[in-house]
């Protein structure tokens, strides 16, 4: 067995902290507790690192339980996805290698965030994972509520119980203000069913009132028989065994199966220093005076079965239950159907429609008469979109640029569309085709089979009427603006990151001054400290820099897309989770 070694230059306070490496993974496990750097300024390990490392270890599947939120569970699947695709072409390459296939680790450029982010190990060196399969992603949440002392996390087993979670998360996130989630009792009772629930009790040890703890748990087991366990996690302050079994006995008192969990904060010990800032700036504070909110240690970290049976020696049975509730969550991302809306009206398909109003709109455009070649051009775009069934698409554009046309909102189609003749005499673009030569394959084609990018600008005053009609039209259960994250990046970086660290706001606009455009990590050279007089030997300065450099890439918050509109056949809410 090798272990890697953080020393104390690495992790204030100077701690020895091992993490076991991928020799010590023998043991069956599967860790249903992570928060990743979705709960936002908590989790301090992307999602994409912490799928990556329980490949490493050879953990049985791994849960992504954000603190009331899914948010960070599509990018943990398409870690997992481009894990699967590495590996498969390794394998291809190197035949049956004697040591497994070896995937090295990377750092890509992540678009949505526009910075260089590790994706994968973040080591240097090149680790092989076990010959195991990869792990299993279970998609969850761990929820938060405003009545209850005891934190659930939330399992689905199938879609109709992630339809329940998201509709679940909708109602608690509707009725909070922005960013918040407001659930209680009585929602998970009416929501709950169909999800693995695994209830988070204060510590036994330090629980001043268990009465309420223990009421808790048996109303929220009673409703759902079969689906509660308690969940148990070690918190590495030497009373760990007499903890676990006060937990065991907590479970037998209220008949729930207890499971071992690691209350994940991040994929290495090494983040250890990053989390603590995150703390400082979720609570306000430096890192001279955080106190007790600091991490005691660096465990919060995924470990290896072999480490969590060691953990766990006098309740192995509460390993093994990890892999039952494994089993028992079948659900996966790509269980979920996107499906447009139909756009039929009177008993007209959607084809139909389309069909008709683009004729109709060759007469607008052309009172005299379209060109022979215009005629054929429009017939031959419709057979096309006939083909990739995209008349639906068309029709909602065309409905919206006349609704807003109707009442005097000024709008205008822009970019690839204007390479189509339809969007002409729909009325969407204003490029003629009988003047230029468009270039409709450019905008939509058979091959691809991607639906067709239409953008309509609306004059910025009056936007915010067509917004509302498409609320009206569609109901606030299937339509609504698309989320962006914000990450941290540059200046944003510098600042936060400096102030949690305690420099002094001249130091950190001095360094702010050095970042031009996005930034990103080593954007502030040796050299750039030493002309604007800064000691680049400065410990205090090194550690800023090098966190700086860390959280680069993070997400801080969520936004709202100005104008991106998601709009559905059913209810959106079964899909993803609403919120103001």
């Amino acid at each position: 067995m090798t272990s890697e070694l953080h020393l104390g230059a690495n992790i204030p306070g100077g701690e020895l902290v091992a993490d076991q490496e991928e020799g010590s993974a023998l043991l069956p496990y599967a860790e249903l507790c992570v928060t990743s750097n979705f709960t936002f300024l908590t989790g301090a390990s992307h999602p994409e690192e912490l799928v990556t490392r329980a490949a490493e270890l050879g953990l049985a599947a791994i849960a992504i339980t954000d603190r009331n939120s899914v948010a960070g569970v599509v990018r943990a699947y398409s870690a997992l996805k481009e894990l699967a695709r590495l590996r498969d072409e390794a394998q291809s390459n190197a035949g049956a290698a004697k040591d497994g296939p070896t995937i090295r680790s990377q750092r890509v450029t992540d678009h949505s965030s526009r910075q260089t982010v590790p994706h994968f190990t973040g080591q240097t060196e090149a680790p092989t994972l076990s010959a195991a399969p990869l792990p299993k992603l279970i998609a969850g949440a761990r929820l938060v509520l405003t009545d209850s002392m005891v934190e659930w996390l939330a399992l689905p087993t199938d879609v109709a119980a992630w339809s329940r979670l998201t509709r679940l998360l909708s109602l608690g996130k509707r009725r909070a203000p922005k960013g918040e989630c407001h659930l209680q009792r009585a929602d998970l009772k009416e929501w709950g069913q169909g999800i693995v629930l695994i209830a988070l009790p204060p510590d036994p040890l330090d629980d001043a009132h268990p009465k309420a703890a223990r009421s808790d748990l048996l109303a929220i087991a009673r409703t759902f028989p079969g689906q509660c366990f308690l969940g148990a996690a070690p918190r590495y302050d030497g009373r760990d065994q007499a903890r676990l079994d006060q937990m065991a006995l907590l479970a037998q008192g209220v008949n729930l199966p207890m499971v071992a969990v690691g209350d994940v904060l991040m994929h290495r010990s090494a983040r250890r220093p990053l989390a603590d800032v995150l703390t400082c700036m979720r609570t306000q504070c430096t890192i001279d005076n955080i106190g007790a909110h600091r991490l005691v240690n660096g465990e919060r970290r995924l470990k290896s079965g072999a480490e969590m049976a060691r953990l766990f020696h006098r309740h192995p049975a509460a390993l093994r239950r990890t892999i039952e509730i494994a089993d028992r969550c079948a659900f996966r991302l790509n269980d979920l159907r996107y499906q447009y809306p139909d756009e039929a009206q009177d008993n007209e398909t959607a084809q139909d429609r389309l069909e008709r109003l683009a004729r109709a709109g060759l007469q607008w455009r052309y009172p005299s008469g379209p060109p022979p070649k215009i005629l054929h051009r429009v017939e031959k775009e419709l057979t096309l979109i006939r083909e990739v069934e995209y008349a639906p698409y068309f029709l909602t554009v065309h409905d919206i640029v006349q609704f807003a046309r109707e009442r005097g909102i000024l709008c205008q189609g822009r970019g690839s569309a204007a390479n189509s003749a339809v969007c002409f005499v729909l009325g969407i673009t204003a490029v003629d085709p009988a003047k230029h030569s468009l270039l409709f394959y450019r905008f939509i084609s058979e091959e691809r089979r991607e639906p067709p990018d239409i953008d309509v600008d609306f004059e910025h005053e009056r936007r915010e009427e067509v917004i509302q009609h498409i609320y009206d039209r569609y109901g606030r259960d299937r339509a609504g603006l698309c989320a962006t994250v914000i990450h941290y990046r540059g200046k944003r970086a510098v600042r936060e990151v400096g102030r949690a660290m305690g420099l002094t706001e001249d130091t950190l606009s001095a360094m702010s001054s050095q970042i031009w455009g996005w930034g990103g990590p080593g954007a502030i050279t040796e050299t750039r400290l030493r002309e604007i007089g800064l000691d680049q030997a400065d410990r205090r300065l090194v550690q800023t820099m090098e966190l700086i450099d860390e959280i680069q890439g993070f997400p801080r918050h969520l936004s709202q897309h100005v104008g991106g509109f998601i709009i559905t056949e059913g209810r959106l809410d079964e899909l993803v989770p609403i919120e103001n």
